[in-house]
């Protein structure tokens, strides 16, 4: 199976160290997208801040990766989630603090903007900042300079900032959610992901790297997408984005039959119920469905079955949940060391984040 894609952005390895989860490719085959790249690109070569507005799963990470690679700064590349730590943690995560600085705090340690140091600090979510660390941020990005907690040692920063957002934040200002100064500061450059519904160019030839790269995990020697599926694929409007069309993607190759990816196969709502016959007035019973599914997983020569529903299964709650361990732990009803166990397992969570996390829930329980 062949698809030219058109221009393609993806992270280089699924085992990338990232602080957060998000769409792991991006293609720029739709002219909306064509145009948008040429501005991402434009942007790059700037020194100039960045604040990338779009919903979730629209690919904010890969953008700010890319403008980081064509910038030619030679430092690295640092991706923080601002939702990911309560206010504590963060300040000291993004900071720094020194020995004895608070409870837990057991050596000194650098923090993520002197990591950045020569290259470029991704912070996603910055919308969930909280206002007493806006201020502090904003104080950084004015001085270009950091000082840790506990020390009053200031450190000379060369970082430039990359933020990003699923939220309009011109309404959290006027809600008192967000400081306009800071709004200012960071909105230097403007960079708008339009949703995967706005630009229905990118969805076949991001289905079609999607079906490469887990063919070759599923062990099919070729896979295809039928004309309806493909129909089906276009028409959707995608809530979820790219992070939806991968898993949709992923279940279906697991469904299908002979490697092709038909109508049936694909969770979308409405069209594989109408391909199955069914009448479209009476809601499916998911269990049943799931039953169904598990019964053809079980007849197929798929190997090993239990680890392909487990992966499948919490790949899918962490995704459900926007990538938080608490409500997905509570939705699957595990508990969240063991749902952290499997997103290590399952390549999901950074070990050391995971390591991170649990010397908090020790000392802050």
């Amino acid at each position: 199976m062949s698809h030219n894609p058109g221009r393609l952005l993806a992270f280089p390895d699924p085992d990338h160290l990232t602080l957060s989860i998000r769409a792991k490719a991006l293609v720029f085959s739709d002219p909306r997208s064509q145009h948008l790249l040429e501005r991402i690109e434009r942007v790059a070569a700037t020194e100039a801040t960045v604040l990338i507005i779009g919903e979730t799963g629209t690919g904010k990470e890969l953008v700010a990766r890319h403008i980081h690679e064509h910038s030619g700064r030679k430092g690295p590349f640092v991706a923080v989630n601002c939702g990911a730590f309560n206010e504590t943690l963060v300040e000291a995560e993004l900071f720094g603090h020194e020995s004895g600085a608070f409870t837990g705090a057991q050596q000194a340690r650098a923090g993520w903007f002197e990591a950045a140091n020569g290259g470029t600090l991704f912070l996603d979510e910055i919308g969930d900042l909280p206002l007493s660390l806006q201020v502090r941020l904003l104080r950084v990005l004015q001085e270009r300079q950091v000082v840790r907690i506990g020390s009053r040692k200031p450190v000379p920063l060369d970082v430039r900032l990359v933020a990003a957002t699923n939220i309009e934040l011109e309404k959290a200002v006027n809600a008192g959610h967000f400081r306009l100064d800071l709004y200012y500061r960071l909105n230097v450059a403007q960079l708008r992901l339009p949703p995967l519904r706005e630009r229905r160019g990118d969805i076949l030839p991001l289905a079609h790297h999607f079906i490469e790269r887990y063919r070759a995990k599923l062990h099919l020697d070729d896979a295809r997408v039928t004309p309806a599926a493909a129909q089906a694929l276009t028409a959707y409007d995608w809530p979820g984005n790219i992070r939806e069309l991968e898993n949709v993607v992923h279940f279906g190759l697991i469904m299908c039959h002979d490697g092709v990816l038909d109508v049936g196969d694909l969770r979308l709502p409405g069209f594989a119920r109408k391909a199955a016959g069914r009448d479209a007035g009476v809601a499916d019973d998911p269990l049943q469905g799931l039953q169904e599914a598990l019964g053809r997983l079980l007849a197929s020569e798929h190997e090993p079955v239990y680890e392909t529903v487990e992966r499948l299964l919490v790949t899918s709650a962490f995704h459900h949940c926007d990538d938080n361990q608490v409500r997905s732990a509570k939705r699957l009803g595990i508990s969240r060391n063991i749902l952290r166990a499997q997103l290590k397992r399952f390549g999901l969570l950074d070990g050391g984040v995971a390591e991170f996390a649990d010397a908090h829930d020790a000392a802050y329980p």
